[in-house]
């Protein structure tokens, strides 16, 4: 590891090495070359004067790149396609005449982006779906815990631990929508030309060229996994690609972030936790402290990869006619680590989520501190049932509910179901006060509401993938 120059967090402690890999120098030139193959062999099969003999040159190094002859070649030429052109040259001579015949430097170089983002969005999803998964499990055993649920982070009308993890597993599952769509739409370049006219196949077919080169551009996609190319472009394809795609996986980011929002809360509460390891320090000050230090960087490369969406937005904004080249150096860091950045908080969350500590004792305990007040109307009718006055009775418990808040306020406890029993208004005994307490009595649907949504929606969703066995395991964190 080299301490004397700047590294990118992501490729240190964050993102992992499949992603890395997906964004790596290796990965984009053996694309270069696929392509470059994929168009030598359809001009081949449409009549152009290649020979199996240089397609098989061709494939036999397709893996093989001389990274040293290509950067000796970039320090001279500028030009990084063109370098790569000449270094498979060197490696391929008798190739050397018909390598990127007929193509711009767009065609490697636009047609690799998206090839590469289509990679990078597949291994996102497989991690989105385990994470849904794990979440889907958690909710199906607490589905029936009641807990307090907030509006205005206030005490509210209770919920359950399962319905609230439903709230989770929904925008991730619209997330997962927002993907699959992203992934189904992609298209390929194809071989468009400097301004997009595809001149240069008219001057390679002439009077065929009308025929053959929608051929030719169909020939190419197959090859490389897709079912067509974008029908028209400049010479690059629309770059609002780029911008869809980053707001995609800001998307991500965006459930994410509420999700270690609400943890970090619930950690404050002491009721639900992320997982914390045996030699885990949490302060260097208060070794008492159990921070939630994993939700803290689901927050902060979540914010990260939100702004940074804002980036490729403007970039398909200012694209001038036919292209302008303001795109390349911003899009070379905008886009990946858009893709680096998702990879990680989808790390961290795959771990947090298959770790979950809940403590049922602490959740019961602060219900039921709130509980007398939510039980006051079921409380009032009670006493109505008994020959006690409505109007007056609502009078009563508005004004005890007042003053036994005052005194949980001031550090008191709840005693207003003490209030209630010694207010002869009522006609209730404690005892009969207390019955009308059962948590679970307040939680309307949630139980069954989980339940439902799990098994109509969400199991049968993510089915194929835990079929297929794309359901990844918890690798932990670097750090």
């Amino acid at each position: 590891m080299s301490y004397d120059s700047y590294e990118s967090p992501f490729c240190t402690r964050y993102s992992s090495k499949e992603m890395q890999y997906i964004f790596s120098a290796e990965n984009k030139f053996k694309t270069f070359r696929r392509l470059w193959i994929a168009l030598a062999r359809a001009e081949k099969e449409l009549g152009l004067n290649i020979t199996d003999e240089q397609i098989a040159e061709l494939e036999k190094f397709k893996d093989d790149i001389n990274f040293d002859v290509a950067a000796a070649r970039e320090k001279e030429v500028r030009h990084d396609v063109m370098a790569h052109v000449y270094a498979y040259g060197v490696q391929a001579p008798g190739a050397k005449p018909i390598i990127h015949l007929g193509a711009t430097s767009c065609y490697v170089g636009d047609n690799t982006d998206i090839i590469v983002m289509k990679q990078g969005l597949e291994l996102i999803r497989d991690k989105l779906v385990t994470v849904i998964k794990a979440l889907a499990d958690f909710a199906h055993k607490y589905k029936d815990m009641p807990c307090l649920a907030y509006t205005h982070l206030q005490p509210a009308q209770p919920t359950t631990v399962g319905k609230r993890a439903t709230l989770w597993i929904n925008e991730l599952m619209l997330d997962l929508d927002e993907l699959d769509f992203r992934i189904n739409g992609l298209k390929l370049l194809g071989q468009k030309g400097t301004t997009g006219t595809q001149a240069s196949f008219k001057e390679l077919f002439g009077k065929d060229a009308d025929e053959k080169t929608p051929k030719l551009e169909k020939m190419i996609a197959n090859e490389m996994g897709f079912d067509e190319t974008y029908p028209v472009s400049g010479q690059t394809y629309s770059r609002k690609v780029d911008a869809n795609i980053c707001a995609t996986l800001a998307g991500i980011a965006e459930s994410a972030m509420k999700f270690a929002n609400d943890l970090r809360i619930l950690a404050n509460f002491k009721e639900i936790e992320e997982p914390f390891e045996e030699h885990q320090i949490g302060s260097s000050a208060m070794p008492y402290k159990r921070n939630p230090m994993r939700s803290e960087r689901i927050c902060a490369i979540a914010r990260y990869v939100i702004t940074n969406s804002l980036s490729p937005a403007f970039t398909a904004g200012t694209q001038w006619f036919e292209r302008t080249l303001d795109d390349s150096a911003n899009k070379r860091i905008a886009v990946s680590e858009a893709f680096l950045g998702v990879d990680a908080i989808l790390n961290i969350y795959i771990n947090v989520s298959n770790g979950l500590v809940v403590y049922p004792n602490m959740i019961r305990r602060r219900l039921m501190n709130e509980l007398p007040f939510m039980a006051t109307e079921n409380i009032m009718m009670a006493a109505v049932k008994n020959g006690g006055d409505r109007q007056e009775l609502h009078e009563k418990i508005r004004v005890h509910s007042q003053a036994a808040a005052k005194k949980v306020k001031e550090g008191g406890e709840n005693d207003l179901l003490e209030r209630i029993a010694a207010d002869e208004a009522f006609l209730l005994e404690k005892d009969e006060i207390n019955s009308l307490l059962s948590p679970e009595s307040f939680v309307g649907r949630a139980p069954k509401q989980t339940e439902e949504y799990l098994e109509n929606t969400v199991y049968p969703r993510i089915k194929p993938y835990v079929d297929a066995g794309r359901i990844m395991k918890d690798e932990g964190l670097k750090v």
